[in-house]
């Protein structure tokens, strides 16, 4: 073992990241609330000075992927997709079977220059988790309960609120709701037999209210959809901690783009399109 791999496995040297992402988050989370003051006077202004306080956050996340571990994403799609990215507003639709996959994420979208103008929807616990949750909050994240009936006039009055944003905005979609296991799996291929729907071998069924609602509100803004597929080679199963330690995985991320027109504008037909989409996938 090097010494530099030596150092990666200490816990002295964990805390010293930690102790540098949490004060420095918390330096950007008080400028942040000091943006506020920004809000009704130039909006835009606070927005765009706000993606590059995050972006000042997140990218310390980007660089224990990518440079303290070594971890390589390897990105495979078609040359006029490639072309596309970072010149216009996305929704991304990622699979979630893995507890770094949003590290991915944000690694595609570093390399593209929207990391820190980057959307998600997100469950609403992860508004009061200090650092991320707030900054996030900044950022206007649009936040829910997962009950439907409670979030509809707060999803679409998110999303509505995103439409003039300045920055190109990739707005990202579990649409499976939770992360992929087993017992999740077999509970959720119960339900798609239960309403008639085929069996999905890789991925849980595919909530579409949250599709159909985003479609919908950001239509005339947002240009495409990103069908994105993450895996790790090896049949490995990455984590927080592995990446902490220094440990190098390689990822595989396959991105299909749909234009938004291509996408039915009836909800139901929107919604059945997301179902061929996961049957795909």
């Amino acid at each position: 073992m090097g010494f530099i791999a030596f150092l990666k496995t200490q816990f002295i040297v964990h805390l010293l990241i930690g102790f540098v992402f949490v004060v420095s988050g918390l330096i950007i989370n008080f400028i942040q609330l000091c943006t506020l003051l920004l809000w009704p006077i130039n909006k835009q202004l606070y927005r765009r000075v706000n993606c590059r306080l995050a972006y000042s956050l997140w990218s310390q996340l980007v660089m224990l992927l990518e440079w303290w571990s070594g971890t390589e994403c390897t990105l495979f799609s078609d040359e006029a997709t490639v072309k596309t990215f970072g010149k216009e507003h996305v929704i991304i639709i990622l699979n979630h079977n893995f507890e770094i996959d949003f590290l991915c994420g944000w690694t595609m979208t570093e390399r593209f220059g929207v990391l820190g103008s980057s959307k998600v929807l997100a469950k609403r616990e992860l508004l009061y988790v200090p650092l991320i949750g707030w900054t996030w909050y900044f950022l206007e994240i649009v936040f829910c309960k997962r009950k439907w009936e409670e979030d509809r006039d707060t999803v679409i009055e998110g999303l509505k609120r995103l439409s003039d944003y300045p920055e190109y905005m990739w707005f990202l979609l579990y649409c499976e709701g939770t992360r992929f296991t087993e017992t999740k799996h077999r509970i959720s291929m119960e339900v798609a037999e239960s309403k008639g729907l085929p069996k999905l071998k890789y991925h849980l069924l595919p909530r579409t209210k949250g599709f159909t609602t985003a479609v919908q509100c950001l239509r005339g803004t947002v240009s495409a959809v990103y069908d994105v597929t993450l895996n790790f080679r090896g049949n490995k199963n990455p984590s927080l901690l592995g990446i902490l330690y220094g440990k190098k995985y390689e990822a595989d991320m396959c991105v299909r783009r749909f234009p938004l027109e291509d996408i039915p504008q009836d909800e139901k037909e929107a919604a059945n399109w997301l179902h061929k989409l996961y049957q795909e996938k």
